[in-house]
């Protein structure tokens, strides 16, 4: 069973640090996220891209610098469900819509995922041709779309209405019974 892969370094005493190894450390200390190197070594690997900083930057602003990094952090904590181009699909989607959550970057991740009955989404190349940017679809709104039609009948009140007309009526009452 494989554990880890690192890749091999040339220079004697190179050190390469790989952010995911250090994001729950920088999630309970999130001020020491901006200075650390794991993150210098990711964005010059490109694995930290342009996106993810402005994605931070708007973050920060809306949210605080504590708060702000520490929802990039639990982004970044999805790396290791979603595969990198969604989750910067997912990213750059939220962005656009102004929706600075984790949740928000997940879902439209994975909106970003192809399926097996759907074509793959617009990228960056197709925003260049001139189509519309992609919007933010809100959860509640996603899964009413998805669900079966529902075919059971409208709920009706007439059986009530029935047993309120006997009532009235003064039929159907026991003995001893007060009204």
């Amino acid at each position: 069973m494989e554990v880890a892969r690192h890749e091999r370094l040339i220079a004697k005493g190179g050190c390469r640090l790989e952010l995911d190894h250090y994001l729950e450390a920088l999630i309970r200390k999130p001020g020491a996220f901006p200075g650390a190197t794991a993150l210098e070594q990711a964005r010059s690997a490109g694995k930290f891209t342009p996106v993810h900083d402005a994605w931070w930057t708007a973050a920060v602003k809306a949210h605080g610098d504590t708060e702000g990094t520490q929802a990039l952090i639990e982004v970044l904590l999805m790396a290791r469900h979603i595969p990198h181009e969604h989750l910067v699909a997912g990213l750059a989607t939220a962005l656009r819509a102004g929706a600075l959550t984790a949740d928000a970057v997940a879902l439209e991740a994975r909106k970003a995922a192809p399926t097996e009955d759907e074509p793959a989404p617009a990228t960056s190349s197709a925003l260049a041709t001139g189509q519309p940017p992609a919007t933010v679809t809100f959860l509640h709104e996603w899964k009413l779309n998805h669900l079966p039609p529902d075919t059971r009948p409208l709920p009706s009140v007439t059986p009530y209405d029935q047993l309120l007309r006997r009532r009235a009526s003064g039929g159907d009452h026991r003995e001893g019974e007060v009204q």
